[in-house]
């Protein structure tokens, strides 16, 4: 059997036991763009990659407001977060030129929101035959890259 060594998922599986932080959207921004691996800031939401992604590149844009539903986002702040999820549409075609895109929110913790109070949108690049067994059999998620690495690469492609 060969053996698999996901070193970037330890972070992930030791943080699994510990309460996690129910303010980190929030936090997130008052760090450098490199800390957070933030990739833009626009006047009412951020993108930045997830720290524990699904797959390479995937990204999540946010609202620096916490509200845990889209309704209790103004106009200008709903326009603003969607925005920013073409451009980030956009950036991954050009950087890493995936097949499709999964785009997507839970909303509320019976819906598998993470964090329910501060509503996010996850952009997931995806290709054609990216199927695997890894996330069915091993309930694990294989990366071709660390996040680090990956916010590198697409920061060259960001447009101010």
């Amino acid at each position: 059997m060969e053996m698999l060594h996901p070193y970037w998922r330890y972070e992930y599986i030791t943080a699994a036991n510990k309460q996690h932080n129910p303010k980190l959207f929030s936090e997130l921004p008052q760090k450098t763009d490199e800390e957070a691996h933030i990739l833009r800031r626009n006047p009412h939401s951020y993108l930045t990659l997830n720290a524990f992604p699904y797959t390479a590149g995937h990204l999540l844009a946010i609202p620096y407001r916490e509200v845990g539903r889209l309704s209790d986002l103004s106009n200008e702040e709903r326009a603003d977060l969607f925005n920013l999820v073409a451009y980030a549409e956009d950036l991954l075609t050009q950087a890493l030129h995936p097949d499709g895109f999964n785009v997507g929110m839970n909303l509320g913790l019976h819906a598998g929101a993470g964090f329910p109070n501060h509503l996010h949108v996850h952009i997931v690049p995806r290709w054609a035959n990216d199927h695997n067994f890894m996330p069915v059999i091993g309930e694990t998620h294989m990366l071709h890259a660390a996040v680090h690495t990956l916010w590198e690469q697409l920061k060259k492609h960001v447009v101010p």
